[in-house]
C-alpha cells in the first residue's frame, strides 16, 4: 500500500522537517507499506538528497514550465534535481489558486519527462442528489489523461480527494461505502482511457480527512491502493498510527 504523506505548509521548521524523516524511517523499518513524504520545496533537497532509506520523495507540485524567467517556480527538473522521485499535480489547493485542467496536464507532462511519478489529484466539491458530482470527476480525469500517449497514462497514480472532506475530522469524512462506488467509478473511466489491461493495475488513493480513526475501515472496505495523508502526517505519533492501523 501507498502511503503519501503531503505535509503542505504545516512545516515551517527544518528541525521539525528533520524529526518527521527521522520518524517515518523509522516507521518504515517496521511495515511492508510504501512510504513517500512531500515536503515543502524549500527543504526537499536537505531531506532528500542523501537518503538511503525505503522513504521516498514527492514535490508538492510542479512548474507548468520548464525553466527560464519564470521568478519562484519550481520546475520537474528541480524536483529531480533535489530528490523527488514523485510529484503531486492538480490538488485542489493548487486549482484553487489558479491551476485549469490545461495547466494540469502540461505539469503532468513536464513530470513525466522527467520520470516523475505524477500523483493526479481529482475530486468534486460537493456530493448533488442528481450524480452530477461524477460527471465533474470524469471530466478530471479525461481532461488531464487525453492529451497523454497511452504508455504516459499508465504512469499515472490518482488521489481520489473530495474537496469537503479535505481538511475535516475523520467523522466528516467520505462512508466508506460512497468510497467503493467511487473507486469502482474512477477504474472504469480509467478502464476506457488506459491501454490493454493497465487499468486494472493503476493506483487509486484516497485523500480527505484521513486519521488512525477511519483509515483501517477506509482500507478494508474500499481496497483502495493506498492514502494521501494531510494534518496527519506532520504529528509524529498520529501519522505512526495511522500505518500501523493499516498492517
Amino acid at each position: 500500500m501507498l502511503i503519501i504523506a503531503n505535509w503542505k505548509a504545516y512545516v515551517e521548521s527544518f528541525e521539525k522537517a528533520k524529526s518527521l524523516v527521522a520518524a517515518s524511517k523509522k516507521l518504515s523499518r517496521a511495515t511492508e507499506h510504501d512510504l513517500v513524504l512531500a515536503t515543502p520545496a524549500p527543504f526537499l533537497a536537505a531531506l532528500a538528497l542523501k537518503n538511503k532509506s525505503r522513504v521516498a520523495f514527492a514535490a508538492q507540485d510542479v512548474s507548468s514550465t520548464t525553466g527560464g524567467a519564470q521568478t519562484g517556480e519550481t520546475t520537474a527538473q528541480m524536483a529531480v534535481a533535489a530528490g523527488a522521485s514523485y510529484a503531486i499535480v492538480g490538488h485542489s489547493e493548487r486549482r484553487a489558486a489558479g491551476d485549469t485542467n490545461t495547466v494540469v496536464t502540461e505539469k503532468l507532462l513536464h513530470a513525466l519527462a522527467r520520470n516523475l511519478i505524477p500523483i493526479l489529484c481529482i475530486g468534486e466539491r460537493e456530493r448533488d442528489r442528481e450524480g452530477r458530482y461524477l460527471a465533474f470527476v470524469r471530466e478530471e480525469i479525461t481532461a488531464a489523461l487525453m492529451p497523454l500517449a497511452a504508455k504516459e497514462r499508465s504512469k499515472i497514480i490518482i488521489a481520489y480527494e473530495p474537496l469537503w472532506a479535505i481538511g475535516k475530522a475523520a467523522d466528516q469524512s467520505i462512508d466508506p461505502n460512497d468510497l467503493v462506488e467511487m473507486t469502482l467509478y474512477i477504474r472504469k473511466v480509467l478502464a476506457e482511457l488506459l491501454p490493454g489491461r493497465s487499468s486494472a493495475r493503476a493506483l487509486v488513493l484516497y485523500g480527505g480527512a484521513v486519521e488512525p480513526t477511519n483509515v483501517r475501515a477506509l482500507a478494508q472496505t474500499a481496497r483502495v491502493d493506498g492514502f494521501l495523508v494531510g494534518h496527519s502526517s506532520v504529528d509524529e505519533q498520529s501519522f505512526a498510527a495511522l500505518v500501523k492501523q493499516l498492517s
